[in-house]
């Protein structure tokens, strides 16, 4: 769990280097993640997952992940990793209003504050109006688009196997991007090779783990290492660009760990 908690915001990383370089555009990397991961998955389910591909629902999933995957894109070209992906938290948050009111799942009182303290946690970090960087808005938009993305997952689980719908969300997300994608190639180069590729394979990889490892355990016990990503991405922005967060994100970092630790031990 630990390892997919780190692949992902390293997938997130190439894409930053990509695009804050001049190397690519945040619509070129989002395809490629989309087109890579297809041809990873497609050996694995295309026969069976082609049938899927009729649903219109399943089209308003990917829809809403291609939405997510491409601002987090704009908002990593200026923005701090660690910023990116705290404010991209407000994502559990929009998907546990959603699940209430669309999907009826129930809700406690102890658990709508834990989820309104992990807002104002975001908003630390985002400080809009007050000196935040308005680039944030785009993590805070893909956090949104995610959310969604969440909720329509849990409402359409009962489709077909994990596999499949991986499949089917990859697929519709490079057709849905292809335009961005096509008309904004980069120019060829080792580095852009390389950094396109460990964007789409980190990804993958970090998600299939993720899989894995809910295969493997509980998920109760799985959520909370979720937030390992905010340590990661921390760690990677500190590696790789020097960038250490201010004190107000540090507070905004504490308070969302902190919120979503104690939601996911009401679960239990």
């Amino acid at each position: 769990m630990f390892v997919a908690m780190s692949m992902i915001p390293a997938g997130d990383l190439c894409g930053k280097l990509l695009t804050s370089g001049g190397l690519a555009t945040p619509g070129f990397v989002a395809w490629s993640r989309f087109a890579i991961g297809t041809a990873m998955v497609a050996p694995f389910a295309l026969r069976s997952a082609y049938p899927l591909l009729a649903n219109w629902r399943l089209w308003l999933r990917a829809a809403l992940l291609s939405g997510g995957i491409l601002s987090i894109q704009i908002a990593l070209k200026t923005e701090p990793l660690a910023n990116v992906f705290a404010a991209f938290f407000v994502g559990p948050m929009v998907s546990y209003v959603l699940s209430v009111l669309l999907l009826r799942e129930p809700a406690t009182l102890a658990r709508s504050l834990l989820m309104a303290l992990g807002f104002c946690g975001v908003l630390l970090v985002v400080r809009p109006g007050l000196g935040g960087s308005v680039n944030l808005i785009w993590a805070v938009l893909a956090g949104v688009f995610y959310g969604g993305f969440l909720t329509t997952s849990r409402w359409l689980s009962h489709l077909g196997t994990p596999l499949q719908l991986s499949l089917t969300q990859l697929s519709i997300s490079a057709l849905l991007t292809l335009p961005l994608g096509l008309t904004a190639l980069p120019a060829p180069g080792l580095a852009t090779a390389a950094l396109t590729f460990g964007s789409a394979g980190f990804s993958m990889l970090g998600n299939l783990l993720l899989l894995f490892a809910y295969a493997q355990a509980p998920a109760s016990r799985l959520a909370p290492l979720v937030y390992f990503q905010l340590i990661a991405a921390v760690s990677l922005g500190w590696l790789v660009f020097d960038q250490w967060p201010d004190v107000l994100t540090w507070a905004g970092l504490c308070v969302v760990i902190s919120a979503g630790l104690v939601s996911a031990r009401l679960r239990r």
